[in-house]
């Protein structure tokens, strides 16, 4: 365990827990993190990359941590080969509070069979459905609602007003943000004689382990089987996933992505905010999908996706820049037209004036 002391840790810990080669004193304390602007001295600041250096030069911080020895750079100098992760690590290794469990509040609506791990921790005004079952350690926020039969696997962090509807599964480790709504309805009708009548949806969600879900997020219940949301993935705020998608491994959805029904995510794939994909399409391992995108056909594996509807990123850019050229472009064909019109003015009038032949 790492030495903590009133004013900071010793440089040296830090080292030991990622690694890293030492360039400065080795009697240095650190006592906090920050970025390389804010900094105060006793400060870690992170230093990724040598184009930082003329904010890293004007910082106040007393040590960096960095991918290579900067020579000009004044200050204590952790070299490391992955400084970014490193930086994570030291900030939850060193300055990210554990909190303890808080135990249950009083006001805690609990039905029946319900089963809670060891050291839960249950904010006030939370309601836990029949049968449902808390791994350990769980942390329930103030205004979560749990329906019946749903399962949270141990660790998992859900913040105020997360909603989690009847008989879905949240994994190990797993953090919801407040305001999300997992296991709502899918959106699926069918029309009869003009009007719309509602297709019962019977399925459930699975949020494997060590998913992150953003704030205001919806993920719909299946139709039949489950709508699966696999380990790993992180998914940011105002995120709309429909009944019966399957997400990948690994994958990152930003901000404002919509997915309609029975869309497949293969693993790794990262999709940028406010993209649009229509129902059952494929997504291939690791594609990725610029920002704003519409997605209306299958996406290979590795592909590069972007435009509305969207094309290769390749051919999108090409694209793009004709079209900031077409103004200039217009110019030239007026031009030419007005050349040509001359031309064939001239041409005609020299026509005109020729004698006859006798």
């Amino acid at each position: 365990m790492p030495l903590e002391t009133p004013d900071g840790y010793p440089i040296t810990e830090l080292v030991r827990a990622i690694d890293a080669q030492l360039h400065g004193p080795a009697e240095l304390r650190i006592a906090g993190v920050n970025n390389l602007e804010q900094a105060e001295p006793g400060d870690l600041a992170l230093l990724a990359s040598h184009r930082l250096m003329d904010q890293a030069l004007q910082s106040k911080a007393s040590a960096f941590i960095v991918p290579q020895y900067f020579p000009d750079l004044n200050g204590t100098q952790l070299v490391s080969a992955h400084p970014q992760f490193d930086f994570v690590r030291l900030i939850n290794q060193f300055f990210t509070k554990t909190r303890s469990p808080a135990g249950i509040a009083d006001n805690v609506v609990k039905g029946s069979n319900v089963r809670l791990g060891r050291d839960v921790s249950i904010g006030p005004f939370v309601t836990i459905g029949d049968h449902t079952t808390l791994g350990n350690r769980v942390t329930l926020y103030p205004g979560v609602v749990l329906g019946e039969g749903v399962t949270i696997g141990d660790d998992a962090i859900l913040h105020p007003n997360v909603s989690i509807q009847d008989g879905c599964r949240i994994g190990a480790r797993v953090i919801i943000h407040a305001g999300t709504v997992i296991g709502s309805d899918g959106f699926g009708y069918v029309q009869h004689e003009g009007r719309h009548h509602k297709i019962p949806q019977r399925g459930i969600v699975v949020i494997e382990d060590d998913v992150e879900i953003g704030a205001n997020v919806t993920i719909d219940r299946a139709t039949f089987g489950a709508t699966h949301v696999r380990r790993g993935t992180k998914i940011d705020n105002l995120v709309q996933i429909a009944h019966n998608v399957t997400v990948g491994e690994h994958g990152i959805i930003v901000a404002q992505v919509g997915i309609a029904g029975s869309t497949t995510i293969g693993k790794g794939v990262m999709i940028g905010g406010q993209a649009g994909l229509i129902d059952h399409l494929t997504i291939g391992d690791q594609a990725m999908i610029a920002a704003g995108a519409g997605i209306e056909k299958d996406v290979e594996p590795g592909a590069r996706m972007s435009g509305r509807p969207a094309k290769h990123s390749t051919v999108f850019f090409r694209s793009h820049i004709l079209v900031q050229q077409l103004p200039e472009l217009k110019k030239q064909i007026l031009n030419l037209e007005k050349r040509l019109a001359e031309i064939e003015g001239k041409q005609s009038g020299a026509r005109k004036t020729r004698k006859p032949a006798s």
